[in-house]
């Protein structure tokens, strides 16, 4: 049982259309369903008539509407409990969900930069992939979003209910061992690449097509959008990999890691609700929007 499986339910109930829903959701129609079907499995009954249009709920269904109406209210209630009590606590928190490459690269000095200009305060991380980090932002667990963004992928946010700050940028570079990277008989490279439909994937469809990129051919997939792991695979000679430049500097300068194709730009984005207005908060993007001025003023 997952809580997003009961708040997946009570919108569909509300909207009765499964793409709607999915939408509002920021899900796929597929994933949305699939999140429904595995609530109905866990319960052990049907909850919605799908013979209909629009569909309806079922007689269990409508008997569980109640249960989980109730359950999604108690425990937000809870989270706005604790949420309040670290507020009042003498050190003021600030939680951010951010892609795991980011994490690793640019959220330690930039939330040293923040710290630098507030003075102390705590900090929550969750390092996730894009669409959990934009359900937890979206679904309100979370004040600020870091991700990065490129125009071929629009960001499934609404920019009045949702502003962000370009906060720094990077590029996707494709990066090889020098040693041992033969091509094949057609002059292709072996490509270590992202699972498909993943976002850090389909920022490397989007420079694999781009004029000057090299020719490939996939000899490993991973299934999950964790550039650390095909840093590794590519470190250890297995292929050309595409990562965030900021991910893999110290191997570039090394010598470790060499760049085989025209780097693609992309810029670094922090979003935020506009719902979750608090002064810590507001003044943490403040400082946010400062340190992108001073930075600015100093190229």
């Amino acid at each position: 049982m997952e809580l997003k499986w009961i708040e997946d339910f009570l919108g569909l109930a509300e909207t009765r259309s499964f793409s709607r829903s999915a939408e509002a959701r920021h899900v796929t129609q597929s994933a949305f369903s699939r999140r429904i079907r595995s609530l109905e499995v866990w319960l052990g009954t049907a909850l919605l008539d799908r013979s209909t249009y629009p569909i309806t709920l079922t007689a269990d269904g409508r008997h569980f509407l109640e249960t989980a109406e109730e359950v999604v209210r108690l425990l937000t209630l809870s989270r706005a409990d604790f949420r309040n009590r670290s507020e009042r606590s003498s050190l003021p928190v600030v939680t951010i969900t951010a892609l795991h490459s980011l994490c690793l690269s640019f959220l330690p000095r930039w939330l040293g930069t923040i710290r630098g200009g507030l003075g102390p305060m705590g900090s929550r991380v969750l390092p996730e992939n894009f669409n959990i980090c934009i359900q937890a932002l979206v679904e309100g667990g979370y004040d600020l979003l870091l991700t990065y963004h490129h125009p071929g992928i629009p960001i499934p946010l609404d920019p009045e209910r949702h502003p962000c700050l370009v906060v720094g940028r990077d590029s996707l570079a494709a990066v090889a061992a020098p040693a041992g990277l033969v091509p094949d008989r057609e002059g292709r490279l072996p490509l270590l690449q992202y699972s498909r439909g993943s976002f850090l994937g389909r920022l490397a469809a989007i420079a694999q097509a781009r004029e000057g990129a090299p020719a490939t051919y996939p000899v490993h997939t991973n299934e999950n959008s964790m550039a650390e792991a095909l840093r590794s695979m590519a470190l250890a000679g297995h292929g050309v990999a595409w990562l965030p430049r900021s991910l893999v500097a110290p191997e570039i300068a090394a010598g470790a890691l060499a760049i085989v194709s025209p780097e693609m730009p992309m810029e670094i984005r922090l979003y935020r609700s506009a719902e979750r207005a608090r002064p810590f908060l507001d003044a943490v993007w403040a400082a946010a929007a400062d340190a992108v001025r001073d930075y600015s003023d100093a190229e």
